[in-house]
């Protein structure tokens, strides 16, 4: 293997590893929203909510 191809292949594979840990950080982040707003509605808040109201 030449050194401009492993060097290519490196680039390519930091590259998708990268995508893929940044795609998995946004749908974990929109599941996480989710069940944020579905226990918000079954009535259940937050601890820091509780400490801003007077």
């Amino acid at each position: 293997m030449s050194h401009l191809a492993f060097v290519l292949f490196s680039y390519g594979a930091s590259a998708i590893v990268l995508g893929g840990l940044i795609a998995w950080l946004l749908i974990d982040q929109r599941t996480q929203r989710t069940e944020l707003q579905r226990l918000e509605a079954q009535g259940i808040r937050r601890r820091s909510q509780k400490a801003q109201q007077p």
